[in-house]
């Protein structure tokens, strides 16, 4: 399948380059709001939502992101490590990598703002959430799930890498004995003196960086060579295709009243296409994140009068800004 298309998975790089002029342009513009007050009309008035989250939202649950500058995972980088190709080339680091992040995920929980917008789901039946999160917190929230889409899989899905058998929801720890994780040192991976020679080594073809023997990996119970991977979509792929045809069919019912972009910076496409789609649509625009309009500039970077910004830890904010349609948020301990 051709890197052109649509629906491939892949940076933004566009936004970069264009990264000066649009801080000049957004110095001249009106700043958007972030008067709660105003927002709640917006909202009680608004039939039609769309929320687009990203690994922000996860950050109250203790699940950090692996772009920019926390991006390393033992001595790799590890959006180098999402690719088929760094899977055809070692299967076992990849593995390994997943089956810490499934590690990780499990031992966190759902925060206030997964509950949030589970609870919005509910009040509202004509909301959906795309989510680019892997980590399975925004079902373990009871989020509904035709009204939750999966725009990157699940690291509890797994797949066979040659065939089309796939196993949702499978939630052990580990899912293989050889992929335990049991410290944050393993001797398995590949040691280097720093980070950028250790990238620089896996990337090279030439370099030996086999971490188990892929003969005693899992391999699918269905075609019997290929081997199991991860359910999520990496760098190169296509995004789920029953997935996107249901957010289409949803796009195009009516029109858009409001889309919420949470914890993202809105820079990987195409689900950061999906702004632009919901502005032309008629959507007011709220971004909620850590960095404002101070960090990488995505969705952020063309907020109109009318729109809004709120800056903070969204598992906080989500719960006060959504409150005259969700009430008061309870959480059961």
């Amino acid at each position: 399948m051709l890197l052109a298309q649509k629906h491939i998975l892949n940076f933004n790089i566009r936004i970069s380059h264009r990264r000066l002029s649009t801080t000049a342009h957004m110095a001249n513009r009106r700043a958007p709001s972030s008067d709660v007050s105003k927002f709640h009309e917006v909202l009680t008035s608004s039939k039609r939502i769309m929320a687009l989250c990203g690994a922000g939202l996860s950050a109250a649950s203790g699940l950090g992101t692996f772009r920019g500058a926390g991006g390393m995972w033992r001595n790799h980088r590890a959006t180098s490590l999402a690719t088929p190709e760094a899977f055809e080339k070692d299967p076992g680091l990849v593995w390994l990598f997943y089956s810490y992040r499934r590690h990780k995920a499990l031992q966190a929980k759902p925060n206030a703002g997964h509950y949030a917008l589970t609870e919005l789901s509910k009040k509202l039946p004509d909301f959906i959430t795309l989510t680019q999160n892997v980590d399975g917190l925004s079902q373990r929230a009871e989020h509904p799930r035709e009204q939750l889409k999966l725009l990157h899989g699940s690291v509890f899905d797994i797949k066979c890498f040659s065939c089309d058998r796939i196993e949702l929801n499978n939630y052990d720890d580990p899912f293989h004995p050889l992929l335990a994780i049991e410290s944050e040192e393993d001797d398995r991976l590949v040691p280097a003196e720093n980070t950028v020679r250790a990238t620089a080594a896996y990337m090279d073809p030439n370099v030996n960086t086999t971490t188990i023997n892929p003969d005693d990996l899992p391999h699918c119970p269905k075609c019997k060579t290929g081997l199991l991977r991860p359910g999520v979509v990496w760098f190169g792929e296509a995004l789920p295709e029953d997935t996107l045809g249901e957010i289409d069919e949803w796009i195009k019912q009516d029109k858009i009243d409001l889309i919420l972009v949470i914890g993202t910076t809105a820079t990987v496409w195409p689900a950061a296409g999906y702004v632009e789609e919901a502005k032309r649509k008629g959507a007011r625009v709220a971004v909620i994140n850590m960095d404002g309009l101070d960090g990488e500039l995505g969705a952020a970077s063309n907020l109109r009068n009318g729109d809004f910004l709120f800056q903070g830890d969204a598992a906080k904010i989500l719960p006060e800004i959504l409150k005259p349609v969700i009430g008061e948020l309870k959480i059961a301990s």
